[in-house]
């Protein structure tokens, strides 16, 4: 009887999945219901992009690669595998619903992920999975004070401005198949960026331009990678990816690093990845040796040091701006060079043993301004940082750690477990320690800090389903800093907590709450006090969300959230934003809109809340200040090989004459943008 109810399984199950285009900006907005700095979005979102337009397929899928989703719990994770060693390889994505302890929410989460390939194709290039091209302008329709005729001071100068166009570009080109190949071209120019062919001062035409090609699992070669990349390994104290949740509404598993190895690299932010070649050898069926080389180009602050008759770098830039002459200045002014190798034991999921070494050598001296919260800042040419990680599961705990060390003798170490207690009941543990003087430029391992130095902590997060349609959330977060920081003028520490409440009474309906307390140490700023002192702030945050999809044309979101900030003995800034989603979807158009009104006393106030936007970007502006946010996002599929996007938003502020700041000034009281994306596939 069971062989004949597996076979009539095995028939429903054999009907094929039509993936649909999902709402990645949702899908995030839900991992970070409430959004605070310190956290990469724009890589998250591309990250989680990529993982959409490949999805994983789930007869060779990993447990890091499964994990590496954010979506299913240890318990969950371990009976999807037990499910695959027991009755084979899957037949059809509809056969999630026979694993044991996935529900119908986890697999709907789940779906866009992933993917069931019964085809057993050899490797060809003509045969990708993902093919396709974008191509995207957008413009600030107002003038803004950096596209302005400059006219000369009474000295004769001419004043700062934009040396480019007002457009800005974008293109990127993709060819791949998940786990055979991929090869990439991504293309971007920011407005205000001049078109330059300069091959001596390293520029090339278009300001930013990345590429890559990959080919993976061909015999012993797990992957070769050229181009630009990331690695993720361990806990990130080494290399990190950069697809990390930190924290977030996934109080549980966001704290873990998976081991992915390495990622082609195509988002637009234009610093934190490798330029150069990697490859994954097996040297057996446990063991795998990874080697590394890259060869970047920086942007940084060059000051001219006379005593010794160098240049040194002072600071390294991040924004990847270069509109004014002090910006290109800065431009690929700083030569990177890196080599590494990891080693990898790895036995049936089980548990996993790992040693990294990464050697960076800079050709300018690193040197940041003499000031005390930069005392243990790393200074000099080369720097080489040594890390041991490891993993092991146990039933349905899962113990990781990583440490390290730098050559300045500063160790970096972290740990901790996840694990799923009962059925209903999840937690983790997490526990840090980084030296003041621990230098690791490539990572990004769990922390409060947005470098891994300078701190200690231990984070505890817990998940509760009261039944399958309510669930609670909650974390605390207690660290604390040895040494002086930016703006913090000498050792403190803080904490912050999260509660979330979840309510899914039908398909159809889900409400959530949050609850964020964040308690710092700050310098008061200048307006406040004449002297530098230091003292408590406390930031909370508050958002009810509701989503309401009454049928497959129509759905909603509102949401309202508020919060302050307050320095410990002065008055508290607070700010407040109301936001009403519509989307309509009719096949192949589809119209989705906002209209929000907020109110904040100042920017200290200031309410972040993400926007949908067009395929492959990302929208979180800051709601500061007095005014309407409202936008119309217009997507039309001519065919299954083109689409066409179009985005018009606009902001109006109240109580005020102008928008934007220094060459970015409106002299008006609102700024509107526009979109038009073009989408070709195979």
């Amino acid at each position: 009887m069971l062989a004949g109810l597996l076979l009539l399984n095995q028939s429903v199950f054999s009907q094929e999945y039509r993936r649909r285009e999902t709402n990645l900006t949702a899908f995030i907005q839900n991992l970070f219901p409430v959004q605070t700095e310190g956290i990469d979005y724009p890589t998250v979102y591309e990250n989680l992009y990529q993982l959409y337009a490949n999805p994983l397929d789930l007869n060779t899928a990993s447990r890091d690669e499964l994990s590496a989703t954010y979506l299913l719990s240890e318990r969950q994770l371990n009976s999807l595998f037990d499910y695959r060693t027991t009755f084979g390889p899957f037949l059809s994505i509809y056969e999630l619903q026979a694993v044991p302890d996935f529900d119908l929410p986890t697999i709907r989460r789940l779906l866009p992920f992933v993917t069931v390939d019964t085809q057993n194709r050899s490797l060809s290039v003509r045969n990708p999975t993902d093919h396709y091209l974008i191509m995207r302008v957008e413009r600030v329709l107002e003038q803004q004070k950096g596209f302005t005729a400059a006219e000369p001071d009474k000295n004769g100068n001419l004043p700062r401005r934009y040396d480019g166009s007002r457009q800005q570009w974008y293109l990127r080109y993709r060819y791949s198949r998940p786990r055979d190949f991929s090869f990439g071209l991504t293309l971007e120019q920011d407005p205000g960026e001049p078109f330059r062919w300069k091959p001596a001062s390293h520029h090339y035409g278009i300001d930013y331009l990345s590429f890559h090609a990959q080919i993976q699992n061909r015999g012993r070669w797990r992957n070769i990678l050229v181009g630009d990349y990331q690695l993720q390994i361990g806990q990130g104290l080494v290399l990190a990816s950069g697809f990390s949740l930190g924290k977030g509404a996934e109080t549980v598993g966001g704290v873990r690093r998976p081991s992915l190895g390495g990622r082609p690299y195509t988002s637009l932010s234009e610093y934190g990845y490798l330029r150069g070649l990697t490859a994954t050898y097996a040297l057996s069926k446990n063991w795998d040796v990874t080697l590394l080389a890259a060869r970047n180009r920086r942007d940084g602050n060059v000051v001219a040091d006379t005593e010794n008759q160098e240049d040194k770098i002072s600071s390294l830039q991040t924004s990847g701006l270069h509109r004014t002459p002090a910006e290109l200045a800065d431009r690929a002014s700083l030569l990177e060079q890196n080599l590494g190798v990891h080693v990898l034991y790895h036995s049936d999921q089980k548990w996993q043993l790992g040693a990294t070494v990464l050697h960076t050598v800079f050709d300018k001296s690193l040197q940041k301004r003499d000031l005390p919260y930069n005392r243990y800042e790393f200074t000099g040419k080369q720097n080489t940082v040594l890390g041991l990680h490891g993993t092991y599961l146990w039933q349905n705990v899962n113990f990781f750690g990583e440490a390290a060390r730098s050559s300045s003798g500063g160790v970096g170490a972290v740990g901790g477990a996840v694990a799923s207690l009962t059925k209903r009941l999840d937690a983790a543990i997490l526990g840090r320690y980084y030296d003041r003087n621990f230098h690791s430029f490539y990572a990004n391992a769990f922390g409060e800090n947005t470098r891994n130095s300078n701190e200690r902590g231990i984070y505890t997060g817990l998940r509760y389903v009261i039944y399958r349609k309510l669930t609670l959330g909650a974390f605390i977060d207690q660290y604390r800093f040895p040494w002086w920081k930016f703006l913090v003028d000498k050792p403190s520490q803080g904490y912050d907590y999260l509660l979330q409440t979840t309510y899914t009474p039908t398909k159809k309906l889900t409400v959530y709450g949050i609850y964020h307390a964040e308690h710092k140490a700050k310098n008061l700023p200048e307006r406040l006090s004449k002297t530098k002192e230091t003292v408590k702030t406390v930031r909370t945050n508050y958002a009810l969300n509701a989503e309401y999809t009454p049928s497959r044309t129509w759905s909603f979101r509102t949401r309202v959230q508020w919060g302050g900030f307050q320095y410990t003995g002065f008055s508290p800034s607070n700010g407040v934003a109301i936001v009403q989603d519509a989307t309509a979807d009719f096949g192949r158009l589809s119209f989705s809109g906002r209209l929000a009104w907020f109110s904040t006393d100042d920017y200290d106030s200031r309410q972040y809340v993400y926007e949908r936007d067009v395929l492959a970007a990302f929208s979180i502006p800051a709601y500061a200040n007095k005014g309407i946010r409202n936008y119309l996002l217009v997507q039309y599929t001519l065919n299954k090989h083109f689409d066409l996007w179009l985005r018009w938003s606009r902001t109006d502020f109240r109580k005020q004459e102008t928008a934007g700041s220094d060459l970015d000034e409106i002299a008006k009281p609102h700024k509107s943008e526009v979109k038009v994306q073009v989408r070709w596939k195979l």
